[in-house]
């Protein structure tokens, strides 16, 4: 007979216990790669290899093989970088924050969410610079180095410099918090193996012993590390969102930008979240391990973020006409009657409308209903970062000098190889480290498992 509290569902079924966690996320690691993952893997090396194309193309002719034109000048290349940093958010959120909150939900979730942020970043810096031209000459000129050529210096007015600031460190913060809570697993993977992997995760675990001090600071880093990585959060975000609000673009300049940048990049990163979780979920069989109520707590944070996002929509539309200004006037306009009508519409219906079936029980309880809706989200949030971007730059000031962008065979070549990248790099990590935190799951086994009662 199962027995569960009343209070609280169990984060934890099957009637696990410490032994059988060990058991459960081990066996991916130690095992042959199932012919799933295989496959899956087989797939997103071809993606890459046909995205790599595209890029080697593009550094080799230039950025002029993209669809970029006088009056559009940031299109695909922009808006695909501030959406893989948006996908990057939810990681460090559900990680720092929920860690300072003390919320055992995210012990089993965190782990690859982690490593999505990781991969979700690298995939973001391929465009700013790919669109370099030549990054091997002058990468490092977006870095404040003492250099010989004089006293150049970057603009530390540019909130394009401010992106190269806070991301490096919202990376570089991400992958030590990420890396610090696998030793313990590493450790104990160490322990099981032999021969050359043995040695390898041994080297991995840095010579981790489990002793009560080590895990005294163990746990006083990762908490000094989410006490760090909480403010990046909003940070990294708000900054992207200043390489729009700080222009006279009509449509940009505007003060809402940074909170409604937040809430939607941590919209659409829990979105992709789900979407990894319930594949690894399947693929691995850690159905005990992310259960219903995870599925359901994160659906509950989309339906938050995802109303935010709507609200900056209509506040965005109210203060255009309240400001009195024809072209604040008219790029709203625009957007909605224009000739992009069609991607608005499409954001509004992904971003606004669909997150709502999340209101009904049955529907945020669904592993069908989340997993589709969880993709339509960030097709939705892709969408937001293309009106924003198009729509304010095909119709500028100046009549003389509107136009209309249209993407080359590059621009989604790029965009294939970043896709490649990530679900590369993903697949790899699933495989090869413990996809769930056993350390942080052992500890909630007695007080949040279902109890078998004879």
């Amino acid at each position: 007979m199962q027995v569960t509290s009343s209070v609280r569902k169990p984060l934890i079924t099957g009637g696990k216990t410490v032994h059988d966690v060990t058991e459960d996320i081990c066996k991916q690691v130690e095992g042959k790669p199932s012919k799933l993952w295989l496959m899956a893997f087989g797939i997103s090396v071809v993606t890459l290899l046909i995205g790599l194309v595209a890029v080697v193309a593009t550094v080799w002719e230039g950025i002029g093989m993209w669809g970029l034109n006088k009056t559009v000048g940031w299109a695909w290349d922009i808006t695909n970088f501030v959406w893989w940093v948006g996908i990057g958010h939810a990681g460090t959120l559900i990680s720092a924050v929920l860690l300072l909150f003390r919320q055992k939900w995210r012990m089993a979730i965190n782990r690859a969410s982690e490593a999505m942020t990781i991969f979700a970043v690298i995939c973001a810096a391929q465009f700013p610079i790919l669109h370099m031209g030549r990054p091997w000459l002058g990468a490092y000129w977006a870095l404040p180095l003492p250099n010989t050529f004089g006293s150049l210096w970057v603009n530390f007015n540019s909130p394009l410099l401010w992106d190269v600031f806070a991301i490096s460190t919202y990376f570089s913060v991400s992958l030590v918090f990420w890396y610090l809570g696998l030793v313990p697993d590493f450790a104990t993977i160490r322990d099981r193996a032999d021969g050359i992997r043995k040695k390898i995760y041994g080297a991995l675990s840095l010579g981790w012993d489990g002793a009560a001090k080590t895990w005294s600071r163990y746990e006083s880093v990762s908490l000094i590390l989410a006490g760090l990585a909480t403010p990046l959060v909003l940070s990294v975000h708000t900054i992207v969102s200043f390489d729009f609000a700080t222009s006279v673009i009509p449509g940009w300049h505007t003060t809402i930008f940074p909170p409604y940048f937040v809430a939607g990049a941590i919209f659409s990163g829990f979105a992709m979240v789900l979407t990894l979780m319930l594949v690894t979920r399947a693929v691995f069989k850690l159905q005990d391990y992310i259960t219903i109520e995870h599925i359901e707590l994160m659906n509950i944070v989309i339906i938050v973020t995802g109303s935010i996002v709507g609200i900056a929509y209509i506040t965005e539309f109210f203060i255009a006409w309240y400001s009195g200004v024809p072209a604040e006037q008219y790029a709203f306009y625009n957007r909605m009657q224009g000739p992009y009508w069609w991607a608005y519409w499409s954001m509004m219906t992904c971003n606004v409308i669909s997150p709502q079936l999340f209101w009904f029980k049955k529907i945020r309880t669904s592993i069908a209903a989340t997993f589709i809706l969880s993709i339509i989200v960030n097709i939705g949030m892709w969408f937001e970062r293309f009106v924003i971007i198009v729509t304010s730059l095909h119709r500028d000031f100046l009549p003389s000098s509107w136009a209309m962008f249209y993407p080359t065979i590059y621009d989604a070549g790029v965009y294939l190889f970043t896709f490649g990248l990530f679900f590369t790099c993903f697949f790899l990590f699933a495989k090869f480290f413990p996809v769930i935190n056993m350390a942080e799951v052992k500890s909630i086994v007695k007080s949040s498992s279902e109890k078998t009662a004879a």
